[in-house]
């Protein structure tokens, strides 16, 4: 009996302090203007792949920033490492993903990482 329990005691403990992690990603039109663009012909290339991310963590419920304020400051340095000024650059394909991970409710990190491909404008 005892061949059991000391096994089955440190199998409970390493599962009650392993981390546990939830992901989903949603590909979205964050773009809402009214810039038409045609991309029949092929004046255009895809030149980089941007990104970037936004992390907040929790303790108890209680503490970091709100999912909005998370979602912005990934946006802005998304759109910082992309460098669109002064050229015929655009970004297209934004993709949001947002992970969670931690040991709820004591402590959860929020983790939003935005990301899109550049293409610039050759005609």
């Amino acid at each position: 009996m005892k061949k059991i329990v000391i096994p089955s005691v440190f199998l409970l403990l390493a599962a009650s302090f392993s981390s546990c992690g939830i992901g989903h990603a949603f590909v979205t039109n964050h773009n809402q203007n009214a810039t038409e663009v045609h991309l029949s012909e092929n004046n255009f290339k895809v030149i980089d792949q941007v990104s970037g991310s936004s992390e907040t963590s929790y303790v108890l419920a209680i503490g970091g920033v709100n999912k909005r304020q998370l979602y912005e400051n990934a946006y802005s340095t998304m759109m910082k490492k992309a460098n669109l000024l002064n050229s015929s650059k655009a970004i297209i394909n934004v993709m949001t993903e947002e992970h969670f991970s931690g040991f709820a409710p004591f402590f959860v990190r929020r983790t939003i990482t935005v990301s899109a491909q550049v293409v610039e404008f050759t005609r």
